[in-house]
C-alpha cells in the first residue's frame, strides 16, 4: 500500500515539472493546465501568418502599385525576391507615367505643349472675326503685329489718326495697300511739314489722276497738323495728351464676340469734344474710337484671339518706362511755361 501511494505520488509530480508558459495569439499567456491542443497550435499560427506574407501571388503585385515595400523586404525566399522586382519595375513605370502627365500645358494660340516627349502640338491660331480665311496676308499680317500694340510715337500716332479718317472713304485692307502711297504724299507723316500745305500742294495729292482722298478730308488732315503742334507745345506730346485721357493705362475690354465689339463709347466721345475745341476735324466719335483701337489705347481684341494676351504683356512692359517719359516731358513744359512768365 506503501508503495501504491509512492507511485502515485511519483507519476504526478512529472506533469509538474514540464508545463511552460506559451504565448498565445492575443499575446496573453496560456496557462500549463489548459487543453494540450491549445499547447500545439499556438506556434502554428505565427507560421500561418508568415507564409501568407511569403506567398502573395505575382498578378497582386504586379497590379497592385500601393503595395509596402516592406511585404518584399521581409521574405527570405526566391518568390519574395521575385515580387519585390515585379514591385521595383511597376512603380518605375508608373512614376514615368505621372511625369509625362504633369508636364502638360496649355499654350496661348490654343494649342497643347508636352514639356520633355514634345516641343509643340497645337491647332491653327484663332484671331478675331474679322480675319477670315480669304484675308490677304497684309491685312492679316496688320492684325497680328499692329492693331491693338500700343503706340507713344507722335508720327505714329498722326498716320494712325490719318487712316482712322480715311476709313470713312476706304477700308482698311485699301489703306494698307496705299500705305507707302500714303506716306510718300504725306512726307512720311512729317507733323511740322505736312502743317505747311497750301492748297496746290493738297490738290497734288492724287493717285492716277484721283485724289488720295476726298478735299474736306485733306484740308482736315493739314489743319490737323496745325493743332497737333499747338497741344505738343502744351503737353509736351500728342502721345501725352491722347493717354492721359485712359491715365497712361491701355483700356481691356475683353470681349468674347464681334457683335459685343461697339463703333463708339463714352470714352471716345469725350476725346473727339474735346479735340473739336482745339479746332481738329472731321475727328467724330466714331473716328476717335477707330483710332483707339489700332493705336492701342484700348485692346478690343477678342478673348479668343491669341493677341489679346499678347498686347496686354506688351502694355505692362512698357508703361514704366513710358510714364517715366511723360513725367519728364512735364517737368520740361511746366519749366519752360515758367521761364516765359
Amino acid at each position: 500500500m506503501q508503495m501504491s501511494v509512492a507511485i502515485k505520488l511519483q507519476s504526478s509530480a512529472n506533469p509538474v515539472s514540464e508545463p511552460r508558459a506559451i504565448l498565445g495569439p492575443t499575446g496573453n499567456r496560456v496557462r500549463a493546465s489548459e487543453d494540450p491542443k491549445r499547447k500545439t497550435e499556438a506556434p502554428k499560427k505565427p507560421q500561418r501568418a508568415k507564409n501568407r506574407v511569403q506567398e502573395i501571388p505575382a498578378p497582386v503585385v504586379r497590379n497592385n502599385d500601393s503595395v509596402d515595400s516592406s511585404c518584399s523586404s521581409d521574405c527570405s525566399s526566391s518568390s519574395g525576391s521575385s515580387a519585390k522586382k515585379k514591385l521595383e519595375s511597376s512603380r518605375r513605370n508608373v512614376t514615368a507615367k505621372r511625369n509625362r502627365v504633369k508636364n502638360v500645358k496649355v499654350v496661348p494660340d490654343g494649342g497643347v505643349e508636352i514639356e520633355g516627349i514634345s516641343p509643340k502640338v497645337s491647332g491653327p491660331i484663332k484671331r478675331c472675326d474679322w480675319i477670315t480665311s480669304n484675308s490677304g496676308p497684309l491685312y492679316t499680317s496688320f492684325h497680328d503685329k499692329e492693331w491693338g500694340v500700343p503706340v507713344y510715337d507722335d508720327r505714329k500716332l498722326f498716320e494712325l489718326l490719318v487712316f482712322s479718317q480715311a476709313l470713312g472713304e476706304l477700308s482698311w485692307p485699301a489703306i494698307l495697300n496705299k500705305r507707302d502711297i500714303f506716306r510718300k504724299l504725306f512726307d512720311n507723316f512729317d507733323i511740322s511739314s505736312i502743317a505747311q500745305f497750301t492748297e496746290k500742294k493738297l490738290l497734288s495729292l492724287k493717285v492716277n489722276g484721283s485724289l488720295l482722298l476726298s478735299e474736306p478730308k485733306l484740308r482736315a488732315i493739314v489743319e490737323n497738323a496745325k493743332q497737333m503742334l499747338k497741344v505738343q507745345q502744351e503737353f509736351g506730346s500728342f502721345s501725352n495728351y491722347c493717354w492721359r485721357f485712359v491715365n497712361h493705362q491701355a483700356l481691356r475690354n475683353g470681349f468674347r464676340y464681334a457683335r459685343q465689339v461697339p463703333v463708339k463709347t463714352p470714352k471716345a466721345e469725350l476725346i473727339s469734344k474735346d479735340l473739336m475745341q482745339r479746332g481738329f476735324r472731321c475727328v467724330g466719335p466714331t473716328v476717335i474710337y477707330s483710332f483707339m483701337q489700332v493705336s492701342g489705347i484700348v485692346n478690343d481684341h477678342l478673348l479668343t484671339c491669341f493677341r489679346y494676351q499678347e498686347c496686354n504683356a506688351n502694355v505692362k512692359n512698357d508703361l514704366k518706362s513710358k510714364i517715366e517719359e511723360t513725367k519728364e516731358l512735364t517737368k520740361a513744359v511746366e519749366n519752360t511755361c515758367l521761364s516765359r512768365d
